[in-house]
């Protein structure tokens, strides 16, 4: 069978939109956010409270701010992908605010809704992880890092990315307690915890997915510069 070419650089802008509703519908169905965003959202729970501006998208670029700046002192180096890192983060916040906005109207009143909703933030969001790591232009810093990592190491990427999810269920939990109390799970719930056991298990499978039907090609010699 022929694969199709997929432009590398509309994997990237595919992943941006994919993983915003993705973050829009597992706040949707409160059963806790994914593990990579719920420091971020935990933060901005606790910050919107004084600064009712500091949105959930304002809160995930200033957090990844805080990734790449670790990403440069673990690497040892300054690269202009982590500079476009961040400029991918701040494109992605705006995203989020624009997709919960979105389906701000939608139901989430009955358990089987809720579901539903969970379900679509989850695998939104492992193929939007997966479309980032096809694309040369700089993903969001918690896909930065965990390339970043495992080029560093010589690791599996989705070992390494599954161990990244689980350090952040674990910052997760304690960034709710330290800010609401201890044995208060906010942004921290069963769903979370789900998400970071099957996530880098459908990571996986929708590379292979894409790998046998596309191609990925760039469409523009741009790569260069994000290097």
């Amino acid at each position: 069978m022929k694969k199709k070419v997929f432009y590398t650089e509309l994997a990237y802008a595919l992943a941006l939109i994919i993983m915003a509703f993705a973050a829009a519908f597992t706040e949707k169905a409160d059963f806790g956010m994914s593990m990579v965003v719920a420091p971020a959202y935990i933060i901005h729970l606790k910050v919107s409270e004084i600064l009712p501006w500091f949105t959930f998208g304002v809160a995930e670029y200033c957090f990844q701010g805080l990734l790449v700046l670790i990403t440069i002192l673990v690497m040892r180096r300054f690269k202009a992908s982590y500079l476009f890192s961040f400029v991918t983060a701040v494109l992605y916040g705006t995203l989020l605010d624009g997709a919960m906005y979105i389906i701000s109207g939608l139901p989430d009143d009955t358990f089987i809704i809720r579901v539903l909703w969970y379900v679509l933030g989850t695998v939104f969001c492992s193929l939007a992880v997966s479309l980032f790591f096809h694309t040369y232009i700089s993903p969001e810093a918690y896909e930065l890092i965990v390339k970043e990592l495992s080029a560093k190491l010589g690791c599996d990427i989705n070992k390494v990315k599954t161990a990244y999810d689980c350090f952040s269920t674990v910052l997760g939990i304690l960034l709710s307690f330290a800010f609401f109390g201890f044995g208060v799970f906010e942004g921290v719930k069963l769903g979370t915890i789900l998400c970071a056991v099957i996530n880098g298990f459908l990571i996986s499978r929708f590379t292979r997915v894409l790998e046998h039907f596309f191609d990925f090609k760039n469409k523009f010699k741009i790569e260069k510069y994000f290097r």
